[in-house]
């Protein structure tokens, strides 16, 4: 499967250094010559060749893309035109620098992002990457050169290359090459040396270098084992997860995992617990969390949110649930009071973990992170704001007036309890530090007012101290364990309010009629639960048009129809906070089903910074999954209802093409031959026997006529609404119009017209209704033996009039009752057929129900026979009288 789908795609190759200055933009440009000169379509794309004359001289030759100017803050920047080398589609492109920003405004915001869609194309790409800029290792490399380098590339990038050629030196040599000017001109060259290119520095990123192609290899190695069946001993069974926070030191623990991911070959998982905490935290600790589980999902991790009391049992009961094997954490920035009353995080979990390995990481802090941190602290209390610690004054308040109350008024003794309900009631209604800081002043108050000598906080007897004291412990417990239950609850209600929203939604997309209904109530709900404004679209003739929105909007701008665009097409996201097209206004994400992207969601919100939490993220991902399911649900049905018609047309067309070519061929063949015989034997031929020509002339001509009277009739009732002329019909005159008209048909036949005394005149258009009762005729004379009796009966039925036309013939079978109506059908086997294009009982139900009647097809229950009964509505105060014909 990954060689199907590498063919498809072009090569990468990287070419890593451990440090500028090894050579990696020199063997880059001396392996495309050597392709070049074997016949290849090289191009350079961008290449910096930072003034070295050697390396500007490989230039020669190559065929050099013009770079794109970008304008930015007044300056105007020269960046890689992605387009024109896509226009130009070379065989090969170098692409120098792959961990280089783009200028803002740029399709990509990093090169690597444009060195995927050359790759995607089919374009082979050449680039070059010191070790430094790989993600994982970003954090190791920040403490060995003290310098934390701020372009990376994802892991994930490396992986997929298809080469990797390490480009080594010796840290002696580079050092030379910088003394020498082949790297930074002099005064650089020397600061340099005494900073990042130390000779300590320069080893330690060279067995990092080589370390991390070793372990590329042995990928290799391995893939290459599993393709052939070669059996090994295979790494089985790890599992790594990364505990995260909201501290800084969170990174460095994603960046271990990974690396000890990579180094096991094994699936990792970054997992983030709320506590009730997490209800009280700022929101630059939100947004630290959210951009800790972005890198992890960067870098290739699942990502997992769980609720949870105890973060210690959260983690290790989900550790063993899914077989775990290793555990990193970063040792969370407590108090050593905190450590000996609740023991460490790292010590809980060794003892919690069982047969998990559990890694404890130092705490790293960079000075520019540190400064935030304290000034957030310091000014955002930990109880939210001071209304909290207001209320929580007013709660002892009351209890101390009730306590008066009863100690003065009733002599009550003991009312610490009415403390203690103020404290708990702190807690359920503000939180933890709201209700300590009550249980504070409780026991002041408690001592000021009640406990000898009074009003002041001095305490005489030692009993009374211990009572305060053990008063204290109580209220400081019971506003802790209220405080818990409080933020479970309060996550246990949010989580139940999203299923039942979630649930809601379902069943509004189960009962939505059509598309439109559909969509709205997608962007609603979406808009209702994330807060944030919403548009769909679909595509339309090869274009993305928005489809619905909320607030609605009919018109993007050029850069969010082009972000739009790329997510459908590549079925990814895009847009703003995205890796692809950035600047444009809204987020779009592509609406995924198992064949496929069907449409792309729009979010947008007028604040600044990220639209969504990871949290809200995945809750985006499971509407826009269920809106995904019913918008493909709805597109088969359509595509079935279009199968339907293009088969009924089909069929349609092939029935038509027979009647043609059997049943208005047979008379015109006919109607040829008499003429012939006329027009050749005429003289010769008696009287008698040139009336029976001409008389078979005229009767094959009415036939023919016939069939295409049905034809036309049928195209009148395909192509719309008919224009009836209704009215009071003399239900006798139409039935003897009919007769007439049908005289020739059932020349062979016995005919006989019954009707009801006291018939009313029915409500009808008499031409039409002409036309059904002489189908209805001609049918029945076709299938009715000679000899035998056609009947017409009428009576009256409520407020409906009833005629019945019954025949004498084999009758129905029981299986195309059904069907007699439907258009091109006749009964029976080809070879038993009547002539006839199977129009006739068509056109009688298409005219009927024209008329707001209905017309039913049975079998004969005294003899063997068919029954056509026609029901139609009566005329106001119409009646004729009892008539029979025969």
């Amino acid at each position: 499967m990954q060689d199907a789908q590498q063919g498809a795609r072009g090569r990468l190759k990287i070419f890593l250094g451990a440090a500028p200055g090894v050579g990696k933009t020199y063997e880059m440009l001396s392996a495309a010559r050597a392709r070049h000169q074997e016949g290849g379509d090289v191009v350079v794309g961008v290449v910096e060749t930072h003034g070295r004359k050697e390396t500007e001289a490989l230039l020669g030759g190559l065929e050099l893309i013009p770079r794109r100017a970008v304008e930015y803050r007044g300056r105007m920047l020269e960046e890689m035109d992605l387009d024109a080398i896509l226009a130009r589609r070379p065989q090969l492109a170098l692409v120098d620098e792959l961990a280089h920003t783009n200028a803002p405004g740029s399709r990509h915001p990093k090169r690597y992002m444009d060195v995927d869609e050359l790759i995607t194309a089919g374009i082979d790409v050449y680039t070059t990457l010191n070790v430094q800029h790989i993600e994982s290792l970003n954090d190791v490399v920040a403490r060995i050169t003290r310098i934390r380098v701020r372009e990376t590339v994802p892991d994930s990038v490396i992986d997929k290359a298809d080469d990797i050629e390490l480009i080594d030196l010796t840290p002696e040599d580079l050092i030379q090459r910088l003394r020498d000017g082949k790297v930074y001109v002099p005064h650089q060259a020397e600061r340099a040396v005494r900073h990042y290119f130390s000779a300590g520095n320069l080893t330690a990123l060279r067995e990092l270098a080589l370390r991390r192609t070793a372990q590329r290899v042995d990928d290799q190695m391995v893939r290459y084992m599993q393709a052939h069946a070669i059996p090994g001993p295979w790494a089985a069974g790890e599992r790594v997860l990364a505990c995260v926070g909201g501290d800084a030191s969170s990174t460095d623990v994603v960046r271990n995992a990974k690396r000890m991911a990579d180094s096991l070959r094994a699936p990792w998982t970054a997992i983030h617990v709320e506590t009730g905490r997490d209800l009280d935290i700022s929101d630059t600790e939100r947004d630290r969390i959210a951009e800790v589980l972005r890198l992890a999902q960067r870098l290739g991790a699942d990502t997992v949110t769980l609720p949870g009391q105890d973060v210690a049992d959260t983690i290790a009961e989900y550790a063993r649930a899914n077989n775990f094997t290793h555990i990193i954490i970063v040792q969370p920035p407590r108090s050593i009071w905190s450590d000996l009353l609740h023991g460490s995080l790292a010590q809980q979990l060794i003892r919690k973990a069982g047969g998990a390995g559990v890694h404890v990481l130092g705490r790293t802090r960079e000075p520019s992170d540190q400064p935030e941190q304290r000034i957030l602290r310091d000014a955002t209390p930990p109880g939210g704001e001071a209304r909290a610690y207001l209320g929580s004054l007013a709660f002892v308040a009351v209890s101390l007036g009730v306590a008066l109350v009863l100690h003065q008024m009733l002599g009550v003794a003991s009312v610490a309890l009415t403390f203690l309900t103020a404290v708990l009631a702190c807690a359920v209604v503000y939180g933890l530090w709201p209700a300590l800081f009550a249980s504070f002043v409780s026991m002041l108050a408690y001592n000021f007012f009640f406990l000898p000598p009074l009003y002041t906080f001095t305490i005489a007897d030692p009993e009374n101290v211990v009572a305060l004291f053990f008063f204290a412990i109580t209220a400081v417990i019971a506003s802790n364990l209220t405080a818990r239950v409080r933020a479970q609850a309060i996550t246990a209600r949010q989580r139940a309010r999203t299923t039942e929203e979630l649930y809601q939604f379902s069943r509004k997309l189960a009962g939505a009629a059509n598309l439109d209904d559909l969509l709205w109530a997608t962007v609603h709900q979406i808009a209702l639960m994330l807060k944030v404004h919403v548009v769909i679209l679909l595509p339309d003739d090869g274009r993305m048009t928005v489809r619905a929105g909320f607030p609605p909007e009919d018109t993007l701008d050029a850069a969010d129809l082009a972000a739009a665009k790329w997510s459908w097409e590549r079925n990814h996201a895009a847009g703003r906070g995205a890796d692809t097209l950035p600047g444009a206004k809204r987020l779009f994400l592509p609406m995924q089903t198992g064949r496929g992207a069907v449409g792309v969601i729009g979010i947008d919100r007028d604040e600044p910074g990220p639209i969504l939490t990871p949290d809200q993220h995945r809750l985006l991902d499971a509407l826009a999954d269920q809106a995904a399911l019913a918008i493909e649900r709805v597109n088969l049905v359509e595509d079935v209802d279009r199968a339907r018609l293009v088969a009924e047309t089909d069929r349609l067309r092939a029935a038509l093409l027979t009647s043609i070519s059997h049943d208005l061929r047979t008379p015109l063949a006919s109607i040829l031959g008499s003429a012939t015989s006329l027009a050749t034997h005429g003289d010769a031929l008696d009287a008698a026997t040139r009336l029976d020509l001409a008389r078979n002339i005229q009767d094959e001509a009415e036939r023919l006529n016939r069939f295409i009277g049905n034809l036309l009739d049928m195209t009148r009732l395909e192509s719309g609404p008919l224009q009836l002329r209704t009215g009071a019909v003399d239900l006798p005159d139409a039935i003897a119009s009919a007769l007439r008209r049908a005289r020739k048909i059932l020349a062979s036949h016995r005919t006989q017209v019954v009707l009801e005394p006291d018939l009313p005149m029915p409500e009808l258009d008499d031409v039409l209704f002409e036309q059904v009762l002489f189908n209805l005729l001609d049918n029945a004379g076709k299938y009715a033996p000679a000899g035998s009796m056609i009947t017409i009966r009428a009576w009256r039925d409520d407020g409906h009039v009833c005629i019945q036309v019954l025949d004498e013939g084999p009758g129905i079978p029981p299986v195309d009752l059904e069907h007699v109506f439907d258009k091109f059908y006749r009964v029976g086997g080809a070879d038993r057929r009547r002539a006839g294009t199977g129009l006739g009982l068509a056109i009688c139900r298409g005219f009927i129900e024209a008329m707001h009647g209905s017309i039913t097809a049975s079998n004969r229950t005294d003899r063997l026979g068919a029954a056509f009964t026609i029901t139609l509505p009566v005329a106001v105060d119409a009646k004729r009288p009892t008539e029979t014909i025969e």
